[in-house]
C-alpha cells in the first residue's frame, strides 16, 4: 500500500508539472511571420570583440584579456530601446571572428575567459524581457578564429555550429528570431553545402519550433520567394534595398545609427543619424510593406551606450508608435532550405541564343540566363543531375516575368515521365510534388511571347 501510495503521489506530480507549464498552439510559418512584421521596429546591438580594435572585423587571435568593459549595463540597452518605442532587441553572440559573448562549452574563446567573466547572453536576456521586449540573437557562420572558413571546413566546424547553437537556443529562453551571417556570401564564400543549411535549419526548428531563422546573405537571391531564410533580409549599407512597390514577403532591412556596426573613438563626438529621417524614410514606409526595421546600436568599451545615441532614441520615440496593426501578409510558398542537386551539373537545351546557352541556367548565379534563341517554337532545357536521386520540388527563375506554359518532365529507369504543368506568371515558379527518383530534369515552354529567359533551373 505504501509502495502504490509513492506510485500514486509521482504520478500526480509529473501531472502537475505537465498542466502547470503554459503549452501554446503551434503556429503556422506565416502566422510566425505576421508576428514578426507586426514587432515593426527593434535594435541591432553590434558588441564584441570588435568593440575593442579599430576594425568591425576583428583580429581573430585577438586576446580574450582586450574583452573588459567597466561599466557594462545590459538593462541601459533595454531602457533606450524603449525608449524608441522599439518591441525587440537582437545581439551579436558571436561575430567573425568567433569570440562568444555566452558561457560556451565549446571553446576558450570565450567571454568567461576574458577579465568581465559574466555571461553577456544571460544578461541581455534578461534585461530585454524586464522591459517587456523580445529577444533575438545574431550568430556568424564565418569564424576566422577556429578557421571556420573557406577550404578549411571539416565535420568538427558544423558540430560546432550545432553545438553552440543549441546553448544558444536552449539555455536563455524563448529566442523570437535567429539572424545568421557569414553564410553564402561572395565575401564569407562557405556555401550551404559546405555547411549544410538544411540540416542548420532543422536543428534549430527541433529545439524551438517557432523560432524564425533568417539569413542575412540570402540576398543574393530574388525578392520574389524564400531561398535559405524565413525572413527576407535588406543591408542598406550593402546596397540592398527593399522593393516598396513589389514585396510581398516578410522582411528585415537593417541599418546602424553611427557610420559603422561595431564601436569606434570617434562615436560620441560624430553626428548620428536624425530622428526624423530614420522614422519617416524607414521605420514607418517598411511597416506598410511587410518590412521590419531593425536600428543598429553599438556599446562603447564600458559597455554602454553613447549619450548622443540615447538622446536620439528618444527622439525617434517621440516621432513613432508602433501601429495598432500591420497590413495581413499575404500567404507563401515557405522557405527553400535543401542544396540545390541542379548547380552546376550538365546542361542541356535546345539552341540558345548566342552566347547565352544552356550552362548559365544552372549556375547558380540569378544575374545570368539561358534564352532561347526566339526562332524555335518549343524550346527545352534539361539538366542531369548524375544519379538517381530523391527530390520534391522545382523552382523556375526567369530573368523577368513571361507569361508561359511549362511542362515538367522527370527521366528514370530510362524514359521520361509527366511530373507537372501549368502557367508561370510571374518571375518565380516553385512547383512542390510528392517525392519522385530521377536523374534528370526537363522543362519545355510553350505558349509566350517572348523567348524564354531563364535565370536558374533549381531541383531540391
Amino acid at each position: 500500500m505504501k509502495r502504490l501510495l509513492i506510485i500514486l503521489l509521482i504520478i500526480t506530480g509529473f501531472a502537475e508539472t505537465a498542466f502547470s507549464q503554459k503549452t501554446e498552439p503551434s503556429r503556422t510559418l506565416v502566422n510566425l511571420q505576421q508576428q514578426f512584421v507586426d514587432l515593426g521596429f527593434g535594435m541591432f546591438i553590434h558588441y564584441n570583440i570588435p568593440t575593442y580594435g579599430a576594425d568591425d572585423w576583428a583580429d581573430p587571435d585577438a586576446s580574450p584579456a582586450v574583452f573588459n568593459p567597466k561599466k557594462l549595463n545590459t538593462d541601459q540597452w533595454a531602457e533606450a530601446a524603449k525608449s524608441a518605442n522599439m518591441t525587440y532587441g537582437c545581439l551579436t553572440t558571436k561575430h567573425h571572428s568567433g569570440f562568444a559573448i555566452w558561457d560556451t562549452k565549446t571553446t576558450d574563446y570565450n567571454v568567461m575567459h576574458s577579465p568581465y567573466e559574466k555571461d553577456i547572453v544571460a544578461e541581455y536576456a534578461k534585461s530585454f524581457r524586464k522591459q517587456g521586449l523580445k529577444v533575438m540573437l545574431y550568430y556568424s557562420i564565418l569564424d576566422t578564429h577556429h578557421k571556420l572558413r573557406p577550404g578549411h571546413i571539416t565535420p568538427a566546424h558544423i558540430q560546432m555550429i550545432k553545438d553552440q547553437l543549441t546553448e544558444l537556443l536552449t539555455n536563455y529562453g524563448e529566442i523570437t528570431a535567429l539572424i545568421i551571417d557569414g553564410w553564402n556570401a561572395p565575401w564569407s564564400r562557405i556555401s550551404y553545402d559546405d555547411v549544410p543549411f538544411k540540416e542548420i535549419y532543422n536543428l534549430v526548428k527541433s529545439i524551438q519550433p517557432q523560432c524564425l531563422l533568417m539569413d542575412l546573405n540570402a540576398a543574393k537571391y530574388p525578392a520574389e520567394a524564400l531561398f535559405y531564410t524565413d525572413i527576407k533580409s535588406y543591408e542598406q549599407g550593402a546596397g540592398q534595398h527593399i522593393s516598396k512597390e513589389t514585396n510581398n514577403l516578410p522582411a528585415l532591412s537593417c541599418l546602424p545609427i553611427n557610420k559603422y556596426w561595431f564601436w569606434k573613438p570617434s562615436f560620441p563626438t560624430t553626428p548620428v543619424k536624425k530622428a526624423e529621417d530614420l522614422v519617416n524614410k524607414n521605420v514607418v514606409p517598411f511597416n506598410q510593406i511587410y518590412c521590419n526595421f531593425i536600428l543598429n546600436v553599438a556599446p562603447n568599451r564600458d559597455g554602454l551606450i553613447d549619450d548622443n545615441v540615447i538622446a536620439e532614441l528618444k527622439e525617434i520615440g517621440k516621432l513613432y508608435k508602433k501601429p495598432a496593426a500591420s497590413p495581413t501578409l499575404p500567404a507563401n510558398e515557405g522557405p527553400i532550405i535543401s542544396s540545390n542537386l541542379a548547380k552546376n551539373r550538365p546542361a542541356d537545351s535546345s539552341w540558345g541564343d548566342d552566347m547565352m546557352i544552356m550552362d548559365f541556367a544552372n549556375d547558380d548565379d540569378f544575374k545570368t540566363s539561358w534564352i532561347s534563341n526566339p526562332s524555335v517554337k518549343q524550346p527545352w532545357l534539361e539538366v542531369d543531375l548524375l544519379k538517381e536521386i530523391s527530390f520534391n520540388t522545382v523552382v523556375i527563375t526567369a530573368t523577368k516575368a513571361n507569361p508561359l506554359h511549362y511542362n515538367l518532365e522527370y527521366f528514370a529507369n530510362n524514359k521520361w515521365h509527366p511530373l507537372s504543368e501549368g502557367r508561370q506568371e510571374t518571375r518565380i515558379q516553385v512547383v512542390r510534388f510528392d517525392p519522385v527518383v530521377g536523374q534528370k530534369i526537363r522543362v519545355k515552354f510553350s505558349d509566350f511571347k517572348e523567348a524564354p529567359s531563364i535565370a536558374e533551373l533549381g531541383v531540391y
